[in-house]
């Protein structure tokens, strides 16, 4: 018997030929049929008699396929976080909703003195008032006044020791004078000294005459000090989303809330789709417009969550993670601040390869796939990525220009 890389048929004693079934895969969903070809002894292929499939020729063309899905969005600012005051007064100013507020600028006032912003990860839990204090939020004072172009003066080198100097407290109204003896006060006890960690920085009389100059400047009384509730401490610039708060409200509860000031797309997924997604990876936003924009993902949540049956999402119930996609301050985005839009993420992309619609491929009954040419003849292809009604294919014979026969 011969053999080729064509799909051939063995032909039976007698001269008779056997046919051998071929069918669409399941895959082609429109136009899906079944044929029975045959080959003669030249390979051609022929349909049995009452067949009604209608064919047409397509070429084989060179294509990138990619993987590609497609999920809802919310274009916005990102989650709001909720600002609370932190000291007792009344508030006195408030600012609008949509003002950006940057470092060092007042985000409200108390009793009339500004509350201004500053970058970092640690708030002020304490009163920073005696020198060699050490620790995380003396070192979100030291960098955001340096980052305001204040000299801060040189800080201890981490692992190095300091002593704190105690703020001497000032003595008690006495009594009136009597012949009665007095007790000495005790000793204060020596303190003790302190090692810098990294991440730390130390109230130095340095930093402490720059904290003087920048109240001065921003209209704080210039004191040196700073207490709880002084400056509001984000993680960057903030957009104030809604103000809560009224004048003349105590300064001590909830005041308004604030997101980033960069616009991004949140997209609920299906944990299982995440795992083909990562950082960095670029994605098309489709706008309410029908224009495109290309995003880049920013971050994965890492906590799985229900989804909410009052979003109106048909998934409520399912777990889902929150993908976050940054995009472009273009045109189109800076005119929006809220709004749906559709995200399509690529998995997989597989370029320059040989493609052809779905419907030119034949499933041989002993496996495999073949696709057949004008002629008749049928010849064995590997297949590859299937996307958007076409599939990689490869085969002996098979060059871009090729014509094959597909459904009609």
């Amino acid at each position: 018997m011969k053999t080729s890389n064509d799909t051939r048929a063995t032909r039976r004693p007698g001269g008779r030929r056997l046919a051998v079934g071929v069918v669409v895969p399941a895959v082609v969903v429109a136009g899906a049929f079944t044929v029975t070809a045959w080959q003669d002894d030249d390979g051609t292929a022929g349909a049995s008699k009452g067949d009604t499939v209608r064919t047409a020729t397509a070429v084989v063309t060179r294509n990138d396929l990619s993987n590609a899905q497609t999920l809802d969005g919310t274009l916005g600012y990102g989650r709001a976080t909720t600002v609370k005051g932190g000291r007792p007064g009344l508030i006195t100013w408030l600012p609008a909703t949509g003002t950006t507020v940057r470092r060092g600028e007042p985000l409200y006032r108390v009793d009339n003195v500004p509350v201004p912003v500053l970058y970092g990860a640690t708030p002020l839990y304490r009163t920073l008032r005696a020198r060699g204090t050490t620790g995380p939020d003396v070192r979100t004072v030291a960098d955001n006044l340096r980052a305001l172009g204040y000299d801060i003066g040189a800080q201890p080198p981490i692992g190095s020791w300091v002593t704190p100097h105690p703020v001497t407290a000032e003595p008690a109204p006495t009594a009136a004078a009597s012949d009665a003896p007095t007790t000495p006060p005790a000793p204060a006890p020596s303190p003790t000294p302190v090692q810098v960690k990294r991440g730390d920085a130390v109230l130095t009389a340095s930093l402490i005459a720059a904290v003087k100059r920048w109240q001065t400047a921003t209209g704080m009384p210039a004191t040196g000090v700073l207490g709880v509730g002084d400056v509001a401490v984000q993680s960057g610039a903030v957009r104030v989303d809604g103000v809560q708060a009224q004048l003349a409200d105590a300064a001590d509860g909830t005041l308004m809330t604030v997101t980033s000031t960069t616009k991004s797309v949140a997209v609920s997924v299906d944990p299982d789709e995440a795992g083909s997604m990562k950082r960095g990876d670029r994605v098309t936003v489709t706008l309410p417009d029908d224009s495109t924009a290309r995003g880049t993902i920013t971050a994965i949540g890492a906590t799985v969550r229900s989804s909410d049956a009052s979003s109106g999402d048909d998934t409520s119930g399912q777990p889902r993670l929150t993908v976050a996609v940054a995009l472009p301050d273009t045109g189109a985005v800076r005119g929006l601040n809220s709004a749906p839009v559709r995200v399509s993420f690529t998995s997989e992309t597989h370029e320059n390869v040989l493609t052809v619609p779905i419907g030119a491929l034949m499933a041989l009954r002993e496996g495999g796939y073949a696709v057949q040419l004008p002629g008749g003849r049928l010849v064995a292809v590997r297949t590859g990525m299937f996307s958007k009604g076409l599939v990689e294919i490869s085969g002996t014979g098979i060059d871009a220009g090729t014509k094959v026969v597909t459904t009609s």
